[in-house]
């Protein structure tokens, strides 16, 4: 299994770039991960990771707590399926890609920056590895 880590938008911001990149770094202690922009008028996310999980990150999306998305990494490392996250640019989503989604999940109902989100969502998956390998890390 291979996590990916999508977002669409240049990381204007070097401390939440560094931050996301630290949080991806340690990941890669229990898996295999990558992150980067993509350009979505130059990358096809549906024909490159067909068989992937792909989460996409919705403002409308279904929330989780901790211990439920680190219940979603060990569902897609039970069935060996690389997992895909995205996060969207100042503009959202491509609004042809949100219905290919496993799963539309939203951080909060609280608006934040794409580059603060970034940061968010490397930390919950960091989290959640952590939790799955019974690291003290998510006291």
């Amino acid at each position: 299994m291979k996590l990916f880590l999508y977002y669409i938008g240049r990381a204007r911001d070097p401390s939440a770039k560094a931050l996301a990149e630290e949080y991806i770094k340690r990941s890669g202690r229990y898996l295999n991960c990558e992150m980067r922009e993509i350009k979505p008028e130059r990358f096809n996310l549906i024909a490159r990771h067909g068989q992937a999980k792909k989460v996409l990150l919705d403002p409308e999306g279904r929330l989780l707590d901790s211990a439920g998305f680190a219940r979603f990494i060990e569902s897609c490392q039970r069935e060996a399926r690389d997992c895909v996250f995205l996060v969207g640019g100042a503009e959202g989503l491509p609004d042809e890609w949100k219905p290919e989604a496993d799963l539309l999940l939203s951080l909060s109902r609280m608006t934040f920056p794409h580059e603060l989100a970034r940061v968010m969502l490397a930390e919950q998956i960091y989290r959640a590895l952590a939790t799955l390998q019974g690291h003290p890390y998510p006291r």
